[in-house]
C-alpha cells in the first residue's frame, strides 16, 4: 500500500522536528532530567507537530535501549518501532472527535490502573480534546489531576478557547506556532531530493503560502502538485495550474484596471474570469497576497492604497460569504475598490493632481460650518430673534406639509432628502447587499406618489437591481417607515450634464436653511 509523504517522512526523533524551538527545548530538558509532568496540553494550529512530539515523548519514556527516560530514543527497539507504527500497547491514542462522551471517559478510567505492558509508563494521547462534552471533561478532571504514577496524559487541541479552565490548570501547557517558511522549504527540498523530484524555489514558496505554516498541509499540497507532473520538472506555472492559483499576469491586469478607475472594464473583467471558471473568492485572496508581495518589492504602491484595498476585499468576502452569485460580490467589491483608489489617486498617479470630495468629508465640513453659525447666532440677539421667527415659520410649514401629505400624498422632496442618511442606514440594516447598492443614490423628486431616486451614470447595474420586485419592496418599506410616507420608488441615471455633487449639496443646504448664494468662486 502506498504511504503518503507526510507519514513516510514523519520525524522519528527530536532533531528532525521543524520549528517549535522553545517547546522542544523544554520537553527535551524534562526527559533528560526525568522531570516529566503527569499531564501536558499542546495547543496550536493543525499540522505543526503536536501529535508527533507526543509520540516522541512516548518513545523517550519507553525506549528499551536506554537505562532510563531519555531525550534521544533509539528508534530501533521494539517499543520505539511499535510506537512509530501506532500499535504499541503502552501508547493509547484517542480521537476525541469520535470518542467524546462520558461513557468513553469512564471506560478510560477503568483501564487506566492497568500497568504498562512493555514500557515504563502508559501514555494517553487525546487528540482534538476540545471535542469532549462538558460531562466528559468533568469525568476526566480528577483522574487528570492525580493519575496513577505509571500514566502520562498528553492532550492536543487546535481550539484552546474551548478547553475548560479547570482542565488547563491541571496540565503543563505548551503553545505551538505555525512553522516558518524556511523550515518548511527545507523539509520539502529534502523530500524532493530523496524522491528524485525537481521543483523550483518559487513553487515551494507557493506551497508554503497555501499551507499557512502547516507541515502536514505542506506535504499534502506538495504531493498533489507532484502527482500532476510525474517525472517532470516542476516550475511555478505548473504549480499554479495544479493548485488552481491565479497567474500573476491576470492579477497585474486587475491591479492596472483599478488604478485606471475604469469601472466598466472592471465589471467586464469580473465577468470574464467568472466565465473562465476562476473562483472569485480564490481570485480575490490571491490578489491580496499579490498586492502584499508587490509592496514588498518596493513598487509605487502607496501603503494606504495597499491597506484600503486589502481591507475592502476581506470586508466584502466576509459580508457576502453567503451570496450565491459571486459575480455580485465582485461588482460590490469593485465599488469598494474604486472608492479606495479614488481616495489614494493623488498618491498613485504622481503625474496628475486629482481632488476628490468624500461624502463624509462634506458632511464633516457642513457640520463645522453649522456649529460656527449657531455660535454666532447665540451671540447676536437680533439674529437670534430672526432665527427664532424662522424656526417658528419652519414648524408651521412642516405642519402644513404633513397635513397636505395626509390628504393628497403629494410629498415634498425635502422630507426624503433630509432623512436620506437614515434611509441608507435603515436599508443597510435590512440588507448589507442592498445598502451597498444604494450608497451613492439620492432622492431627486416626487411625482404622483413616486419617489425618483438618482444614481451616478456609471451605476446602471445598481439602478436596475433596485427595481427587482423583492429588492424594491424592501427599499420602499424602509423609506415609508422612516419618512412616514406611502410612496413607490423609481430609479434613473444622472445625465452627463447633471450638476456635480458639490452643487447639489449646496443647493440642498441653501433650500434647507432658507438662504441664498451671494457669491460663488
Amino acid at each position: 500500500m502506498n504511504i503518503t509523504l507526510y507519514r513516510k517522512y514523519r520525524p522519528q526523533n527530536f532533531d528532525e522536528i521543524a520549528g517549535q524551538e522553545f517547546v522542544l527545548r523544554a520537553i527535551k530538558n524534562s526527559l533528560r532530567e526525568n522531570k516529566l509532568s503527569h499531564a501536558y496540553l499542546f495547543t496550536g494550529p493543525r499540522g505543526v507537530g503536536k501529535t508527533t512530539i507526543a509520540r516522541l515523548i512516548a518513545k523517550g519514556v519507553n525506549c528499551l535501549n536506554s537505562e532510563d527516560v531519555t531525550d534521544n530514543p533509539c528508534g530501533k527497539c521494539e517499543n520505539c518501532r511499535e510506537i512509530s507504527q501506532g500499535i504499541s500497547m503502552d501508547m493509547i491514542e484517542i480521537d476525541a472527535a469520535s470518542n467524546r462522551g462520558i461513557d468513553e471517559i469512564r471506560e478510560l478510567k477503568e483501564k487506566i490502573n492497568y500497568q504498562p505492558v512493555k514500557g515504563r509508563k502508559k501514555i494517553y494521547i487525546i487528540d482534538e480534546v476540545h471535542m469532549l462534552t462538558k460531562e466528559a471533561f468533568n469525568a476526566l478532571l480528577k483522574t487528570l489531576e492525580e493519575p496513577p504514577s505509571h500514566v502520562i496524559f498528553i492532550l492536543a487541541t487546535t481550539e484552546i478557547d474551548k478547553i475548560p479552565d479547570t482542565v488547563i490548570s491541571r496540565c503543563q501547557r505548551y503553545d505551538f506556532l505555525p512553522i516558518n517558511k524556511e523550515d518548511i522549504k527545507k523539509l520539502l527540498k529534502n523530500v524532493a531530493e530523496k524522491e528524485n523530484i525537481t521543483i523550483d524555489d518559487a513553487s515551494l514558496d507557493l506551497i508554503y503560502r497555501k499551507s499557512e505554516g502547516s507541515a502536514r498541509d505542506s506535504f499534502s499540497i506538495f504531493e498533489q502538485v507532484v502527482s500532476n507532473f510525474n517525472n517532470e520538472e516542476i516550475d511555478i506555472t505548473k504549480t499554479q495550474n495544479a493548485l488552481g492559483v491565479v497567474p500573476d499576469v491576470i492579477l497585474e491586469e486587475f491591479l492596472n484596471l483599478i488604478r485606471e478607475s475604469d469601472k466598466e472594464k472592471l465589471v467586464d473583467f469580473i465577468d470574464k474570469i467568472w466565465e473562465d471558471g476562476l473562483i472569485i473568492e480564490t481570485f480575490l485572496k490571491d490578489f491580496s497576497y499579490y498586492l502584499k508581495e508587490q509592496f514588498k518589492k518596493k513598487t509605487d504602491l502607496p501603503v494606504n492604497f495597499l491597506l484600503d484595498t486589502i481591507s475592502a476585499i476581506f470586508f466584502t468576502l466576509n459580508e457576502f460569504k453567503y451570496e450565491e452569485d459571486k459575480r455580485l460580490l465582485g461588482y460590490v467589491l469593485i465599488h469598494e475598490l474604486y472608492k479606495s483608489q479614488k481616495n489614494n489617486s493623488q498618491n498613485i498617479n504622481s503625474s496628475e493632481t486629482i481632488y476628490s470630495f468624500d461624502k463624509n468629508y462634506i458632511k464633516e465640513v457642513s457640520s463645522n460650518i453649522c456649529e460656527k453659525v449657531i455660535s454666532q447666532i447665540s451671540k447676536n440677539p437680533k439674529i437670534a430673534s430672526l432665527a427664532s421667527t424662522a424656526e417658528t415659520q419652519e414648524k408651521e410649514n412642516m405642519e402644513k406639509t404633513q397635513k397636505s401629505e395626509s390628504t393628497t400624498k403629494d410629498y415634498d422632496i425635502l422630507i426624503f432628502s433630509k432623512n436620506w442618511e437614515k434611509v441608507l442606514l435603515g436599508i443597510r440594516k435590512e440588507s448589507v447587499m442592498l445598502g451597498a447598492l444604494v450608497i451613492e443614490s439620492f432622492p431627486d423628486r416626487v411625482e404622483n406618489g413616486v419617489l425618483h431616486i438618482r444614481f451616478p451614470k456609471e451605476q446602471k447595474f445598481h439602478s436596475e437591481q433596485i427595481l427587482l420586485p423583492e429588492k424594491k419592496a424592501k427599499i420602499e418599506k424602509v423609506i415609508n417607515h422612516i419618512c412616514n410616507s406611502d410612496i413607490t420608488v423609481h430609479t434613473f441615471l444622472e445625465s452627463e450634464n447633471s450638476q456635480n455633487e458639490e452643487d447639489k449639496f449646496m443647493q440642498n443646504a441653501v433650500k434647507f436653511f432658507g438662504g441664498e448664494i451671494l457669491e460663488k468662486k
